[in-house]
């Protein structure tokens, strides 16, 4: 499969383009590679069809979002087993083609008169999915059930009763809209209005469907499986393209947005890409050195902690990280080391630790030591 192209490069604008901007560029470039500018040419019509998509990612806050910070990885439907960005026409979107190519185009391919029936994008989906910090980390399927208005099977979508259909509407006669003329003193006035007949539909139902009651979709159950890719972190959000609400009068389905939530671990925390945990010793371990015990997310490994560890220090285990959501590699598992100060001491231990306080030279303690030589030039 051909590599994709920029989308910035593709508008012929940079990575901090403004909307309008993008809008400016996208309008110019859509004109130029229009197919009914350009009959015949199969070259400028795909042109037209990347134009497209790139715009309607750019065009959107939360799709551009995604798009800078995961390439096409994170807007092509295809990427990780189907939760890719939408990469429709911006189109599909509420608005009358006619009206938009006569605002820009002047009017080609014929006339913008006739029916006017709304062609309308379905809204997105909002859901949420919990995984483990484990699931995060390596990645996950997941099945999705979620509630969307979808085309009614029982009539197809038409809203028309089964052996019956929709008639043009005997008022505007199909066009959607009537003259209303008003007279004025300045004479009469022609306008157009929607028609109140069809509400602009142009067409009729004389017999809706019994299921949907003539509107020709319906609310009902969905689900699907997602693949949730390795490295997701809280907050991140998967697009499952043409999953949300069907469109209206033939414009396409939204998409299922879901927000993934990973859930607290018992011992690590995520800082990017590198996780972090704390690790209790005793003083006597950290005083002498010792081989411990330390969980990773592969299972547990041992480290030889070297004498003299301090309560706070660090140290790293490479590789052992989150693996990065775009590129190669992972990050790294940070150990932060708490030395523990025994409590409840025996008789026997108070005189074991007097004893050893007792035979303790300056240089086993350089912190205590050199605070006081601060301190002692400070009032001296």
């Amino acid at each position: 499969m051909p590599q994709k192209e920029d989308y910035y490069k593709l508008l012929g604008v940079g990575k901090g383009a403004s909307e309008d901007e993008i809008k400016k560029a996208y309008r110019r470039m859509a004109k130029q590679y229009h197919p009914d500018l350009n009959k015949d040419n199969k070259s400028a019509e795909a042109k037209f069809k990347e134009v497209n998509e790139a715009y309607e990612v750019l065009s959107d806050k939360e799709k551009r979002a995604r798009y800078d910070q995961f390439g096409h990885a994170g807007v092509n439907q295809n990427y990780s087993g189907g939760q890719g960005y939408s990469s429709g026409s911006p189109f599909e979107s509420d608005f009358d083609l006619g009206d938009l190519f006569g605002s820009f185009f002047g009017g080609f391919g014929g006339s913008a008169s006739g029916s006017r029936r709304r062609v309308s994008r379905g809204s997105n989906i909002e859901v949420s999915v919990s995984i483990s910090f484990e699931e995060s980390a390596k990645g996950c399927s997941r099945t999705v059930n979620f509630e969307r208005v979808a085309e009614c099977e029982a009539c197809g979508g038409v809203g028309a009763a089964a052996g019956s259909a929709k008639k043009t509407c005997s008022v505007c006669r199909g066009s959607g809209q009537v003259v209303v003329s008003q007279r004025t003193a300045f004479g009469v006035i022609q306008t157009m209005s929607t028609c109140s007949h069809c509400h602009g539909e142009g067409s009729v139902i004389e017999q809706p469907c019994a299921k949907c009651g003539g509107k020709g979709r319906i609310k009902r159950s969905d689900s699907v499986e997602v693949q949730i890719p390795a490295g997701v972190d809280s907050g991140q959000i998967l697009n499952v393209r043409s999953k949300g609400n069907v469109g209206v009068n033939g414009g396409g389905s939204g998409d299922l947005h879901i927000s993934v939530n990973v859930k607290p671990h018992q011992f690590f925390e995520r800082n990017n890409d590198d996780i972090w945990c704390e690790l209790p010793i005793t003083f006597v371990q950290a005083s002498l050195g010792d081989d411990v015990v330390v969980p990773t997310l592969e299972g547990k490994v041992t480290y030889h902690v070297h004498e003299g560890t301090q309560h706070g220090d660090v140290f790293k285990l490479k590789g052992r990280g989150i693996p990065h959501l775009q590129g190669r590699g992972r990050g790294d598992q940070m150990i932060r080391i708490t030395v523990e100060v025994p409590k409840h001491l025996s008789e026997e231990q108070r005189k074991i630790l007097k004893k050893f306080d007792s035979v303790s030279v300056p240089r086993n303690y350089q912190k205590k030591q050199g605070f006081f030589e601060r301190l002692k030039s400070m009032f001296s």
